[in-house]
C-alpha cells in the first residue's frame, strides 16, 4: 500500500489533522489550501521522483540510507564553458572594472542588463528550440556562484527570471502558444520578468490573496495590489496570480512600458536589494488577454506559485556561495595588511579560524547545491533537499558576514564604499526570502512526516473523533481495545524500527575523517524516525502548536544530512582544501548534534587549512577581484616606532 498522498482527496492530511485537534474551520481550510497545493506539484512528478522516494525521505524512513543517492558525482567544469555563460562573466567583470555597473539610482545598469541579454545569458534555461540555451539546472547553478562573486545582484535577477519568475510558469504550464509566444522574448531579454504574489495580506499565507481577476470578454480586468516583488517595473513581464471565480488562478501580464490609470508602481524606501528594482504594483481594471492564463490540470495559482520554489532556493544558496566566496577574497588582503602588536593578523588563531569557517560554510554551499541540481537534473521534485540548501545557504551567508567578514576588517566595515558596510541589508535578506528560515523548517517537518502521519496517526484522529476519545491513554484498557486495529499497525512499524540495525560504511579511498562523519550521519538518521515519531505520539493533535520542537526536531535531520552530502562531495571532488573544509565544517555541525566542546585538535585544523588558504592553494580565489583597503594606516618601520592605532 503506498504511503503517498492523494491529490485528488477533498482535504489535505494538514486539513484533516487541524479539524481533529480542533483549530477553526478558517485555519483548517487555509492551511489545507496550500498543503493541496503542495500535493497537486507533487501530482506532477513521475512516481520515483516524488518526496515520498526522494534521498531524504528514504534516508529517514528506510531501514538502510541509500548513500548512492547521497553521493554526488564529480561535475566537469568544462561543461558550462558555454559562449553565453564565458561572455556574460566577461562582460560583468569589464563593467566593474569600467565603474559603470550601476545607474544614477544605484541601481544595476539597464544598459549592463541589455549587454547581457546580447550574450545570451537571460535564456540559459530556457530550451534552444525557443531561443534559449537549454542548460542543465546543475551547470547554471555553478555559473550564479560564479556571477555572483563578481556582480551578486546580476546573480539574483537571473535567479528571480529563470527560477520563479515568468520563465518557470511558461515553461512548466503553458501551452504551445503560449510557450512560442513568450518564450523567445524571455530567452533574449526583451521580456526581463518577476513574479507578482505576495501582497500587503498574503505572505506566509497564501491564502489571504485579494487580487482579483474577472472575464470579461477577451480580457481579464485585474483589480488589486502585489508588493514586494522584484524586477517590477514598467515594461517588464510578470507571473500575476490572482483569484478567478473564487479561485488563484495565474496569468502571464505584460507591464506597460508607462504608468497609467489602470496600472501604477508603488514605491518604498528598501534597505535590501538595493541594487535592484522591489517595488509593488497596483491594478484598478487592468486588462490581460484571456489568452494568457495558464491552465494547470489538477491544480491552480497556488501550484504554478510553489512549483518554482524549489530552483529559487538552490539559486539562493549557489549564489551565497559566491558571495562568501567574495567575503573571504577580501578577507585574506586584509588579514595580511592589517597588525597588531608587529605582527599581521592573518598569523593570529582567532583570524585563522575565521578564515577556515568561512571556508568550510562555502564547502556545504556547494555540496547542497552540486547534490540539490543533480537530483533536479534527473527529475526529483527536490522538495526537502532544496528547503536545506536554502535554509543552509541564506544562514551561512549571515554568519559569515557578521561573525567572520565584519568582525575580522573590525570599524572599517562600517566607512563608507566597504563591500560589507553598502551591502549587508542583502547579506542578511536571504534569511527572509523565499521563506523564513525556521519557517521552512517546519515546512522541511511537515513534508517529511506527512507520508507517515497520514498512514499511521491519520487513521488514529479519525477513529478517536469517531469514538469521542478527547485525551487518549494506550494504557488505558478501553481505549486500546477501541483502536486496536490501528494501534497494531503503528506497533508493526515501531517495532520493525527498534529492530533495525544500525547502518555503517567503509568508502573505499576516502578520507579517514570523512568517513568518519559519514558514519555518524548515518547513526542520527537511524535515530531520527524513532524521534520524530515519537513525538507525533507524544503530542498527537496538538503537535501542529509545538512550533519550537518541530523546529528543532527538523534541525537535527537537517544537520545530519549535510554532514552527509558535504562529506560525500568533498571525497568526490578529491581537492584537499575542500576535503579540509568539509572536515571542518562537519565537525562543527557534529558538536551542535552531541553538545560536545572543540579539542585541541580541531583549532589546529582549523589553523593548517587555514594556512592553505593564505598561501594561496585554493585557486579559484585568486581570480575574485578585491577591493582597495579603505583608510589604510602607515605601518611601523622599526620596533621602537609605534604601530598606528587603527580598526
Amino acid at each position: 500500500m503506498s504511503n503517498e498522498p492523494d491529490p485528488s482527496k477533498e482535504t489535505s492530511f494538514a486539513e484533516t489533522a487541524l479539524r481533529l485537534s480542533g483549530k477553526s474551520e478558517d485555519e483548517a481550510k487555509r492551511t489545507g489550501a496550500v498543503d493541496l497545493a503542495d500535493d497537486q506539484v507533487e501530482a506532477l512528478f513521475a512516481p520515483q521522483y516524488k518526496t515520498v522516494n526522494s534521498p531524504i525521505h528514504k534516508a529517514v524512513w528506510e531501514h538502510t540510507v541509500p548513500i548512492e543517492l547521497f553521493h554526488t558525482p564529480k561535475f566537469d567544469p568544462l561543461t558550462i564553458s558555454i559562449p553565453a555563460m564565458d561572455k556574460s562573466l566577461e562582460t560583468l567583470r569589464r563593467v566593474r572594472r569600467e565603474k559603470r555597473q550601476y545607474d544614477e539610482h544605484g541601481k544595476i545598469s539597464e544598459k549592463v542588463l541589455q549587454e547581457l541579454s546580447a550574450n545570451g545569458y537571460w535564456g540559459l534555461l530556457i530550451d534552444k528550440k525557443y531561443g534559449g540555451q537549454g542548460v542543465s539546472v546543475r551547470a547554471y547553478m555553478t555559473f550564479l556562484s560564479k556571477v555572483a562573486t563578481i556582480e551578486p545582484t546580476a546573480a539574483g535577477l537571473a535567479s528571480v527570471h529563470g527560477c520563479i519568475g515568468a520563465v518557470d510558469p511558461v515553461r512548466s504550464f503553458g501551452n504551445e502558444r503560449q510557450k512560442e509566444k513568450f518564450l523567445p522574448r524571455l530567452a533574449s531579454g526583451e521580456c526581463l520578468s518577476g513574479f507578482a504574489l505576495t501582497e500587503p495580506n498574503a505572505g506566509s499565507d497564501l491564502t489571504a490573496l485579494r487580487t482579483t481577476a474577472e472575464l470579461q470578454g477577451d480580457h481579464y480586468v485585474v483589480n488589486g495590489e502585489k508588493l514586494f516583488i522584484t524586477n517590477a517595473i514598467e515594461g517588464r513581464t510578470v507571473g500575476l496570480v490572482c483569484l478567478v471565480e473564487g479561485k488563484p488562478a495565474a496569468l502571464i501580464a505584460e507591464l506597460p512600458k508607462e504608468q497609467n490609470e489602470s496600472f501604477q508602481i508603488i514605491t518604498y524606501g528598501l534597505h535590501a536589494l538595493k541594487r535592484a528594482h522591489n517595488n509593488g504594483l497596483k491594478f484598478k481594471n487592468f486588462k490581460v488577454p484571456k489568452e494568457n492564463l495558464l491552465h494547470v490540470p489538477r491544480g491552480d495559482g497556488l501550484t504554478v506559485a510553489y512549483h518554482g520554489l524549489n530552483m529559487g532556493r538552490l539559486a539562493l544558496c549557489a549564489t551565497a556561495s559566491g558571495v562568501m566566496r567574495l567575503m573571504l577574497a577580501n578577507m585574506l588582503p586584509w588579514a595580511r595588511f592589517r597588525e597588531t602588536y608587529g605582527k599581521a593578523i592573518e598569523t593570529r588563531e582567532l583570524v585563522k579560524r575565521r578564515i577556515a569557517r568561512a571556508a568550510a560554510l562555502i564547502a556545504g554551499a556547494d555540496a547542497l547545491v552540486a547534490w540539490g541540481s543533480w537530483l533536479l537534473d534527473q527529475g526529483y521534485r527536490g522538495e526537502l533537499e532544496c528547503i536545506i540548501a536554502k535554509i543552509f545557504g541564506s544562514e551561512a551567508e549571515k554568519e559569515c558576514a557578521i561573525e567572520l567578514f565584519m568582525k575580522t576588517h573590525g570599524g572599517r566595515s562600517f566607512v563608507s564604499g566597504h563591500l560589507f558596510g553598502d551591502n549587508v541589508h542583502d547579506f542578511l535578506a536571504p534569511c527572509i526570502y523565499e521563506g523564513e528560515g525556521e519557517m521552512l523548517g517546519m515546512a522541511f517537518f511537515k513534508s517529511l512526516a506527512k507520508a507517515h502521519g497520514s498512514k499511521y496517526f491519520e487513521p488514529i484522529g479519525i477513529a478517536l473523533q469517531k469514538h469521542g476519545i478527547r485525551n487518549f491513554n494506550p494504557m488505558n484498557p478501553a481505549h486500546a481495545w477501541a483502536l486496536k486495529g490501528e494501534l497494531f499497525n503503528y506497533s508493526l512499524w515501531y517495532i520493525g524500527q527498534m529492530l533495525s540495525a544500525k547502518d555503517s560504511r567503509t568508502i573505499e579511498g576516502m578520507d579517514e575523517r570523512l568517513n568518519r562523519h559519514v558514519n555518524f550521519a548515518l547513526e542520527e538518521l537511524h535515530q531520527s524516525p524513532s524521534e520524530l515519531s515519537e513525538n507525533m505520539v507524544k503530542h498527537q493533535l496538538k503537535l501542529p502548536d509545538r512550533q519550537c520542537r518541530i523546529a528543532d526536531m527538523s534541525q537535527r535531520v537537517q544537520e545530519a544530512i549535510i554532514i552527509l552530502v558535504t562529506s560525500l562531495w568533498a571525497h568526490s571532488e578529491n581537492d584537499k582544501v575542500m576535503i579540509a573544509a568539509a572536515d571542518i565544517l562537519c565537525q562543527d555541525l557534529t558538536r551542535k548534534l552531541t553538545g560536545e566542546r572543540p579539542s585541541d585538535s580541531y583549532f589546529r585544523a582549523c589553523s593548517k587549512l587555514a594556512d592553505m588558504i593564505i598561501e594561496g592553494e585554493w585557486k579559484e580565489l585568486a581570480e575574485i577581484e578585491r577591493a582597495d583597503i579603505l583608510m589604510p594606516y602607515e605601518k611601523a618601520t622599526s620596533k621602537k616606532e609605534p604601530v598606528k592605532a587603527g580598526a
